[in-house]
This record gives structure tokens, sequence and C-alpha cells, in this order.
């Protein structure tokens, strides 16, 4: 009797695809697909939690059911993919691809792989002190060398333009590569007989089937809202006062800064009238203006662009108050029912994990208090105690909004509090940083400047980052007219971003901190520590 294996082997394919993507409906698809075209179908899936929403791998194994017939027997079909034994590869997202490259799922003499070029970025990309996100180009380059055939566009991008799912654009993909023997009509067909969300998946699976044959895809009908024009705006028009005072500083920037700076300082003046007022913008302007002549006679828009920049994000630095603000914005509710594909009709909840240590609580009083509670343990422990334990608060329930809302409200008082007190002396310390530094050279300044790139986010994050820019510091105030400051310099702040503890920074620290200090040294540096 014939081996069932030696007359004709399986068509394999693996589904790279994460939580919320429709990575099961698309496999129930081609299971469909191969049943109703004369082919036995195993499908196989193993979730994963480890990376952002669960990487799930399906596994499917398409067996012509005539050959099995000839042969006198049922297939075995295999539960999981083997390296070097898979046809197709359809990843919902780029570095899927890639982790399915790792794994030596692609092969040059046998696989297509189908791919998303839209990113989802990992838990290391997002919490990495740096830019963390990894760079595409290296992956997209092995593929090309790796895969027998290679197809990538934007998929996420055509799913939002057709009111559709990453799924329906993957399943149109598959199609429009021709790897599978089946016709068009089947693929369609498939979809029809799933019942779900048929008319937009069409669409998607249309558009997608023409990019993968190299055709530019159709827009969406014009009677048909995309999810994206469900979303309302993010920012309202400001009123008529603010448009005023608006247009004025727009013309103060083009007036008093060179054009190749102007683009960010219009930024930062966004960010800032965002994050507290049109003063606290204005503060922004000419703490910048007050460095514009140091910095034109080295001719290098470059270190005003860098400082413009860093000045806008050290300014809008997040406290409770910034992120109490962030979490009730309509636009950040909107962006989430999106990501989860709500209908119009459905109520969606979100659980915000907040856990407020009392030092976030001394940062918001009155600058006074807030260093009194501090400093006063009878105050401070049993306050301590009472925020041990973290909370989770819905802000689409009544409680948790106006909780979250009361916090929110304090901005017009931030000027007063602790962390804002505190911030402003770190700030002004860090200028009189630059000022001497635009002295030295720009070199060293540039990195003097992206030292403060260590200092973000909040809470033992902000500690962190704190306590990492402060050893830059220091290192700048001990060698930092040396011939080698600007690399040395360098040198720290790239150790400082390689991880989270500040491990590698302390090694590269050992390597030019002296065994002893002077007095005089030491008390140097601790009058300009911040």
């Amino acid at each position: 009797m014939p081996d069932v294996t030696t007359a004709k082997r399986p068509i394999t394919l693996a589904i790279m695809a994460m939580g919320g993507q429709g990575g099961g409906v698309l496999s129930d698809w081609i299971v469909h697909l191969a049943e109703s075209n004369g082919y036995l179908a195993q499908a196989t899936s193993v979730p994963g939690v480890a990376q952002r929403t669960g990487a799930t791998i399906y596994y499917l194994e398409l067996f012509p059911e005539a050959e099995a017939e000839r042969a006198g027997q049922a297939p075995v079909l295999a539960l999981m993919p083997s390296p070097g034994d898979v046809d197709i590869v359809l990843a919902a997202e780029f570095m899927e691809a890639g982790r399915a490259l790792e794994r030596g799922l692609v092969t040059l003499d046998r696989t297509t792989v189908i791919a998303s070029s839209h990113r989802v970025y990992g838990i290391t990309e997002k919490s990495a002190m740096g830019n963390g996100i990894l760079d595409p180009e290296p992956v997209r380059e092995q593929l090309r060398q790796h895969a027998q055939h290679f197809i990538e566009f934007d998929m996420e991008a055509t799913a939002h333009s057709q009111g559709s799912v990453i799924s329906a654009v993957l399943f149109g993909a598959l199609a429009g590569s021709q790897t599978l023997p089946f016709p068009r009509e089947a693929f369609e067909n498939a979809i029809r007989d799933g019942g779900i969300g048929v008319s937009a998946s069409l669409r998607a699976f249309d558009a997608s089937y023409q990019q993968a044959q190299g055709a530019e895809p159709h827009s969406a009908p014009s009677n048909t809202a995309s999810v994206n024009e469900a979303i309302p705006a993010s920012k309202t028009t400001p009123p008529k006062a603010e448009l005023a005072e608006l247009v004025a500083l727009r013309a103060e920037i083009d007036s008093r800064f060179p054009e190749p700076v102007r683009p960010v300082v219009h930024e930062g003046v966004l960010r800032l009238i965002d994050y507290q007022d049109i003063p606290y913008a204005r503060e922004y302007l000419e703490l910048l203006q007050l460095r514009m002549t140091g910095i034109q006679e080295h001719l290098d828009h470059s270190v005003l662009r860098e400082l413009a920049r860093h000045l806008a994000l050290w300014m809008s630095y997040e406290d409770t108050i910034r992120v109490a603000d962030l979490k009730i914005r309509c636009d950040r509710l909107a962006r989430v029912r999106n990501e989860v594909k709500a209908d119009p009709d459905q109520i969606v909840y979100t659980a915000e994990y907040m856990h407020p240590r009392v030092e976030e609580i001394c940062d918001t009083l009155p600058s006074g208090l807030g260093r009194w509670v501090m400093r006063t343990g009878w105050v401070r422990r049993p306050l301590a105690r009472m925020t041990q334990r973290g909370r989770r608060i819905s802000p689409q329930r009544l409680r948790g909004f106006l909780l979250l809302l009361s916090v929110a409200s304090l901005r017009r008082w931030r000027r007063k509090t602790l962390r804002y007190l505190d911030e402003r002396q770190r700030i002004d310390a860090w200028l009189a940083a630059v000022d001497r530094a635009l002295a030295i050279s720009p070199e060293v300044a540039l990195e003097v400047i992206k030292a403060q790139g260590l200092v973000k986010g909040y809470g033992d994050t902000h500690r962190r980052g704190l306590a990492s820019f402060t050893t830059v510091m220091e290192a700048f105030e001990r060698f930092g007219e040396a011939p080698d400051a600007a690399a040395r310099l360098h040198q720290l702040r790239e150790a400082a971003l390689a991880d989270e503890k500040g491990e590698t920074l302390q090694r590269s620290v050992g390597e030019w901190k002296p065994e002893t200090s002077t007095a005089a040294d030491d008390s140097r540096i601790a009058v300009k520590q911040l």
C-alpha cells in the first residue's frame, strides 16, 4: 500500500498573529476554504502571552482528499510547524515575520512570506530607557534573501481604510499571492459563509488582493464610513482670544528664531500650551532666547534644535496632574475603542492601574506643605501605609472619572506645587550647565543637552532617570574641558540608556572616576549638582 506522504506532501501554513487581530477567524476561513474545495484540513494554535497582547502561532496543513483516497489511508498531519517545512507564512505584524524567520520557518526553496509592514511595539521596545524601537530594515533584508517570495505592505492601514480587520486583509493577500490551488471566488465564498462582517471583509479582501498583485488599492466607498472617521478629533478649535495669541506666538517664533529651528520651537510651544497655558509657553521662548546668542556664535542650528526639543520635554514633565489629565481625554477613549474594534453602541470600560507613592502625593501639594510632610515622620509613615497598595480606576465610571478629574483640575495651581519648584530648579541648573558647555564647544554642549533625555516618566522611573542624569552631569563637571569630553559624555549617556538599573553606567563611571578626589573637586560638584 503506497504511503500518502510519498504520493503528495501537504500544504503547510503558519499564521503569526497577536491578540485581537483575528488570527482564529483567518484560520477558520482557510480551513473552510480547503474543505469546500476537496482538501482535508487540520488546524492547531499555540497562544502566547509574552509579547504585546499575546503572540499566537496558528498552524495548518492541507492535504488533497483525492490523494488520501487513492492511497487508501488518512494522512498523518503535524500539529506544529517544523523548520524548513513551511510553505506559507502569514504575519499580522512585521516583527512576527522576523520571529518566523528566527524559528527557521522561512526557507528560500519553499516559503512565501506575506507580512504587514506596520509595527506593534513590544514591551522591551516601549520600556527601553532610550529609543528601544527595533530597526525593521535588517529583518526586511533577511526576509528578501531567505524567502522564495516576499509580499509586504501596510495591511493595518488597508484594514482601517476599508472599515475592516487585518485578518480579512491577510486573507486577500493570500489569495492574491496565488500560492493556494483555489480560485478567488472560493476565498470570497469562505468569507460569506462565515457570516460575520461580510461586506467590510470583502472590501478589505478586494483591496488586499490587488495590492498583493501589485495594483493600487481601491479606496473605501464614499457611502461607507471608515473606522477612523468615527473617531472624534483629538483637539477642539481654541477660543478666538486664544487663537489670536497663538497667531501672535507663531509670528514671534518666525521673527526671533532661524528657519531650520522654527518647526521644533512651534511644536514645543503647542505642547506646553496643552500642558499648562500660553504664559508657560512664553517662558519657554524666553529661556530659548537667552541662549540664542551663544549658540548662533557657533552657527550650528542642530544645537538650538536639540535644546528647543529637550527643554520643551523637560518643561512638560510627567506628574500626577498630567497623568490624570491624559487618562480622561476623549481622544484616548476613542483610540482605545478603535483598537478593540468597538461598535458605536458598545460600552467600553478601561481599568487604569495606579500606584501613587507618598512622594507623588507630596509633589502635588504646595511646596511648603509637601516638604513638611516629607520630613515629618508621624505624618509621612501612616500616609505611606495608606498608599502602599495600588488601585484600579475606571475613567468611564462616575467615581473614577471624578477622582481623575479632581486631580487633573489641579493644573491651574501646578506652579505652586513642590514638584514644579523642584523641576524648575533642576531645569535652571541644567541650562546653566548648557551655558558653560557652549563656552567649551558645540559638541560638548550637544551632549549636555541630550543628557536631559535620561529624565523621563514619574515615580520610580523618574527617580532612576534623574540619578543617571546627575551622574552624567557630574562627569561633565569633572572633565568637561578635556579634548575628548564630548566622546566620553556620549559613551556615558549611551551606557545610561543600556539598562534600567544603571549597572552599565556605573561600570562606565568606574573607567573615568578617580579613586580619590580633592576637597575642591567635591565642593565644586556639590555646588553644581542637580
